[in-house]
């Protein structure tokens, strides 16, 4: 049993993620992509080619201070923290624009 998993068929993408560590200790000793894929029984075409292409995406984006993110549409009821603020902001500025009309009509200002 390598990893936990040994008796799995099918390679899932966060499968193959948890044995990043293992592999890059593999590569650092000189195996080659080939070996690794059959020491760790991974089907398809070039799948720790793309595995490592994708992890360097991830390490080059941290490096230009793009915020790495899931995939796919936000959940509802869930704004971004800058959306939030420029909500409140709107909001605010909507009550101080009532209040001071309150007050005009009111005759105290």
């Amino acid at each position: 049993m390598i990893g936990g998993l040994s008796m799995l068929k099918k390679r899932r993408y966060t499968k193959v993620q948890a044995l990043l560590p293992q592999i890059h200790e593999m590569l650092a000793e000189g195996w080659s992509h080939k070996e690794i894929e059959k020491h760790f029984q991974l089907e398809g075409e070039r799948p720790l080619h793309d595995l490592l292409k994708r992890e360097r995406r991830k390490e080059r984006k941290v490096e230009e201070g793009i915020a790495l993110r899931r995939p796919g549409r936000q959940p509802k009821g869930q704004m971004t923290s800058d959306a939030e603020k420029e909500y409140e902001i709107k909001r605010l500025k909507m009550e101080n624009e009532l209040l001071r009309d309150f007050l005009h009509v009111a005759g105290r200002k």
